[in-house]
């Protein structure tokens, strides 16, 4: 069976600066569908618009733009494509001691440490904290080096600060994971992404990490917290609030596409994972998004 290799991804900074910092428009990330993970912790801001954050074994769906911190070696993906109707995204990856190990040990220092140890499990920010330093970080784009750094510490000042957000993944998901760990995930996570709509088989996917059935069970569910079945039909019941909120589909056709297979077992995990109904969760967002 062909492997899926997962995608490191090796960051340069950008010119004259200690970290990477780029701003796209609209949909412009072509990096943003593929599985990558990286040594650096990584802060994306979308401006606007609807669509899915893939973090780790988290997936959701957010709306009216989004703000993450993801810790170093945290396996994502994607977070603008054509439907996402954002005005821009900004991407920001530093290394964990882009400053220096002794510049870490200061004590005015040790609260954005201490965000950092935070963001190994992914940290998604609330319409507050969005609001807060959103604007700051655009503004970055046409600063200086000197200027943009003292900026970026600022921004993780305030994010350190915020009581507004949330943690995508159980303790201990990155800091159990070796490199061995993480290619394997990756390499599971990419081809759940690629064959979502189709049957999956636990023999195959077990058989692509080189173990048993059981013996993958139980690997999968210590690192991810997370039984695989349970992380199949996130990532479908995910992908069919994107089409609740992106296509004027029935909801029967919307099951279907999302690789369900029965209507009523479609309807209990969504109540389940959502904690309300398609038809209530569709008309909510269409409010929100209005």
């Amino acid at each position: 069976m062909k492997k899926i290799k997962p995608s490191f991804e090796i960051v340069e900074p950008s010119f004259g600066s200690s970290f990477y910092y780029s701003k796209y428009d609209e949909n412009a990330n072509n990096k943003a569908h593929l599985w990558h993970y990286h040594p650096e912790i990584e802060m994306v801001f979308v401006n606007g618009g609807s669509g899915k954050r893939q973090i780790g074994s988290h997936v959701s769906y957010y709306t009216e733009g989004d703000l993450i911190l993801i810790g170093s070696n945290l396996p994502h993906c994607g977070f603008t494509d054509t439907n996402t109707g954002n005005k821009n995204e900004t991407v920001i990856q530093m290394k964990p001691d882009f400053l220096g190990g002794d510049f870490l040990l200061l004590k005015e220092i040790k609260p954005i440490f201490d965000l950092f140890d935070k963001a190994k499990g992914g940290i998604a920010f609330g319409a507050e904290t969005i609001k807060a330093v959103g604007s700051k970080i655009e503004k970055m784009e046409n600063q200086q080096p000197f200027e943009r750094l003292v900026s970026l510490l600022g921004v993780l000042k305030e994010l350190e600060k915020s009581v507004d957000y949330k943690i995508l993944n159980a303790s201990g998901f990155s800091m159990e994971m070796q490199i061995q760990d993480n290619d394997r995930i990756n390499m599971v996570f990419n081809y759940v992404k690629d064959h979502f709509l189709e049957e999956i088989s636990l023999e195959k996917v077990a058989e692509m990490a080189s173990m048993t059935v059981p013996s993958f069970c139980r690997y999968f569910k210590k690192i991810t917290k997370k039984t695989f079945t349970k992380f199949v039909n996130e990532y479908r019941i995910v992908h069919a609030s994107k089409l609740l909120a992106e296509k004027p589909m029935s909801i029967s056709n919307i099951c279907f596409e999302s690789g369900f297979n029965n209507f009523s077992h479609f309807n209990k995990l969504f109540k389940e994972f959502t904690g309300k109904s398609a038809s209530q969760y569709r008309q909510e967002l269409k409010a929100v998004i209005k």
